[in-house]
Order: C-alpha cells, then structure tokens, then sequence
C-alpha cells in the first residue's frame, strides 16, 4: 500500500547552525545514510517542550555539546518533504517532512567536548566546514534549507 503524502502532516523540528570561534558550521556524517552527505544537529520537538530547549536538548543528545550561546531564532519556518522512497519508512510513516524552527549557536566549547558517541548516536564523524559549502553536503531533499542557512551564516548577518 503505497503512502498518501497529502494525507500527513508535517513533524514538527528543529534545527542547529552551530558555529566555532572561526565561524565554521558543524556538521555530521550521518549513521543511517550510506551516501556522502552531512547534516547539522536536528530532530523532534517534545510535547510541552518550547523550542529553544529542544534545539539544546537535539544539540547535546547528537553532539554532547552544552556550552553555547544562542545568536539568532530564525524568525521564519523552513519545511521539507521526504523523498518517496523513505516515506513510509522513517518517524513510523506518520510524517511526510518536517517543519523546523533554525536556530544558530557560537558553541564555547573545546572540541574535546564534541562527543558524537552518544547513548543513540546519529553520526558516524564530524567535522566544521564554511558555511557556504552546506549545500555541497546536504542530501537533496534538504539543499534549499542548507542553501538558506548558508545565506543566514555569512559574517555580515551575525555581526
């Protein structure tokens, strides 16, 4: 029985820019995708739980990174939808996407700090990189989001 994505809602998300003394953005290279493709820290927004907490508690189950500062809630929602073949399939085919509220970090940290060996981990390495260059290692589906992030990083907008 083939999904209707018209059918599902969105899940509701956020999302982590977080950036290092340099202004390099952290990405990962996830677990579950076989494809050489890296995302920023991300996931689910608990019931009750307000998205700031949510985007700190998704930042350190993902990363074991707590000690931030928060430079920017974006202001807009940024949305994506699966591609077919992973509809159905992942978040127990209840969600055709996701719509994330962004939030970018300075992370105050050392990188000794940086621990991707969680309880559930989500990435296999990681690594900071420009934050133009998001879009060259997002999985399509997510480019147009990584494409704005990118935008929203430049050292202009943070200053």
């Amino acid at each position: 029985m083939a999904t209707n994505r018209k059918k599902l809602p969105l899940r509701l998300g956020v999302g982590i820019a977080l950036l290092n003394h340099e202004n390099k953005v952290f990405v990962g290279k996830r677990i579950d995708n076989p494809a050489n493709s890296w995302q920023m820290p991300q996931g689910g927004v608990d019931k009750n739980e307000d998205f700031l907490q949510a985007a700190k508690r998704e930042l350190e189950e993902e990363t074991g990174v707590r000690t931030v500062e928060v430079i920017k809630e974006l202001n807009e929602w940024v949305t994506y939808d699966l591609p077919k073949n992973l509809l159905g399939k992942i978040w127990q085919g209840k969600y055709r996407g996701q719509k994330q509220k962004w939030f970018i970090m300075k992370f105050l940290g050392k990188n000794d700090e940086i621990n991707i060996k969680t309880k559930k981990p989500e990435f296999l390495d990681w690594k900071w990189i420009q934050p133009s260059d998001l879009p060259g290692v997002a999985v399509d589906f997510k480019v147009k989001i990584y494409e704005k992030m990118a935008g929203e990083l430049t050292y202009k907008k943070l200053n």
